[in-house]
């Protein structure tokens, strides 16, 4: 019997069982949805709701429900959603004393309780991820401070940066991902159980008591609200998004930099593919993969937004799309992560090809105008002169630094001896000091910086 037939005088038809059911994909809850129920029992038990006697036979047998579906010995099935079918069971093991476990309670912040505290847990384990992630890049960060790759903008060889420097620009965006996760779980962390239906209950219960016990630290100030709150399901999609966003751009940097063209990077063979008709391809399917999978996590983002943009105040049965969103980008995510996570541990960097190519494409040009205004002149004149040397190479077939000292004084008497170190990849990269720079001094405190950060948000 379904929980809430009572008024009916037929059954509902067999497919509009299966268009309503949930339980095929909120199964999910089970655990969730004991804990919070054994929380509720007691919580009524201390308020003098429910017997000591019947609240401890309804908690021992939840327990033994729970431990039998772990063990396999209890399949999940034949109930509209995950509560029903716990709550079936539990009438089933003990009679009508089961049904007194709803006392003071609906399904409608049941069901969002339930989701909360699946989503703290599954906010934990994304930010391990990314923590291990992070980890990786501070490893190989510290690796390679010594070493240079030409930098890009709009694809095209802008200047010569550390490689370390830019793992570091990486473990930033992942930094970042971690802290709107830890505020997502902050906003998560609120325990809607005791808003009942919509309008809170008639029963003395206590709802503090039942947030301890479900370590909730904080407690719905709404009930009308917090049934139908899903904020924090759109905004835990939301961190999964940019979480896929940055793998996405660092899977097409890999893409790239693994190509022939390229050459920067070598995938290991364990986490690469190959073609069916020709022989001596290497595919990048891990990254390419990732890169097609952000499209999938975008997509439920949408959904969710889509869904609570339209429902009317309280709790509407829309809600019940929230979950397959939410599992759906979660599942992405972490398997993402996770294999990511590998690859980069199995990737070798051809450093001195990178060297070479951040030597080409007039990458140190910005540096020869720096050091005319060093030397008084205005940067816009400065900017024109050093544009009439890169011309000036480019039909001379000639490079910055193969340029001698009195071909600069051509352009410009303000050139001494110093500018033939000034155009060098090397000097060029250790010139820039500052905060943030590539220098190895700056990218060093960069990665001081990110392991004090990582350090301080894992004991958040």
């Amino acid at each position: 019997m379904k929980l809430w037939e009572g008024r009916f005088t037929q059954p509902s038809a067999k497919s509009a069982d299966v268009f309503n059911q949930s339980l095929s994909f909120d199964r999910k809850l089970y655990w969730h949805d004991i804990f919070a129920s054994i929380a509720h029992v007691k919580m009524l038990n201390e308020t003098h709701i429910l017997p000591a006697a019947d609240a401890d036979k309804i908690c021992d047998t939840l327990q033994a429900i729970l431990a039998d579906i772990e063990s396999g010995a209890l399949l999940i099935e034949g109930a509209e959603d995950i509560h029903t079918f716990i709550e079936q069971e539990l009438v089933m093991r003990i009679g009508v004393m089961g049904k007194r476990m709803h006392t003071a309670r609906s399904r409608n912040d049941q069901v969002a309780t339930d989701f909360r505290l699946y989503v703290k847990d599954s906010i934990s384990g994304i930010c391990g991820l990314l923590h291990d992630l992070i980890e990786t890049l501070l490893r190989l960060a510290n690796k390679h401070v010594g070493n240079i790759l030409p930098g890009y903008t709009h694809l095209q060889r802008a200047q010569p940066v550390s490689l370390a420097q830019y793992l570091n620009a990486y473990s930033e965006m992942f930094l970042r991902d971690l802290e709107r996760f830890i505020d997502c779980y902050k906003r998560t962390d609120v325990m809607p159980l005791g808003s009942c239906a919509l309008a809170g209950t008639d029963f003395p219960i206590d709802r503090t008591i039942t947030a301890k016990l479900l370590h909730f630290s904080m407690i719905s100030q709404n009930s009308l609200d917090a049934v139908s709150d899903r904020d924090f399901v759109a905004e835990y999609i939301f961190c999964c998004s940019t979480v896929m966003a940055h793998l996405s751009r660092f899977c097409e940097d890999i893409i790239l930099y693994s190509s022939g063209e390229f050459g920067f990077i070598e995938i290991s063979d364990t986490y690469s593919t190959g073609s069916s008709i020709m022989p001596q391809k290497k595919n990048p399917d891990i990254p390419e993969l990732i890169r097609g999978k952000t499209g999938r996590v975008y997509g439920s983002l949408t959904g969710i937004l889509t869904v609570i943009k339209g429902i009317p105040t309280a709790y509407n049965k829309d809600l019940q799309e929230d979950k397959e969103a939410l599992f759906n980008a979660e599942d992405t995510v972490k398997s993402c992560l996770s294999i990511f996570n590998e690859l980069l541990q199995n990737i070798t960097f051809n450093t001195r090809r990178m060297r070479n190519a951040a030597a080409g494409g007039f990458s140190t040009a910005t540096d020869i105008a720096d050091y005319l205004v060093q030397k008084g002149m205005a940067f816009r004149d400065a900017h024109a002169v050093t544009g009439q040397i890169v011309r000036y190479c480019i039909e001379n077939n000639q490079t910055l630094e193969r340029l001698d000292l009195s071909t600069y004084r051509r352009f410009c008497e303000l050139f001494d001896g110093e500018i033939l170190q000034c155009v060098r990849v090397d000097h060029s990269v250790e010139a820039r000091k500052a905060i943030g720079g590539s220098s190895r001094s700056a990218v060093r405190e960069n990665i001081r910086s990110i392991t004090k950060r990582l350090n301080k948000l894992c004991k958040a």
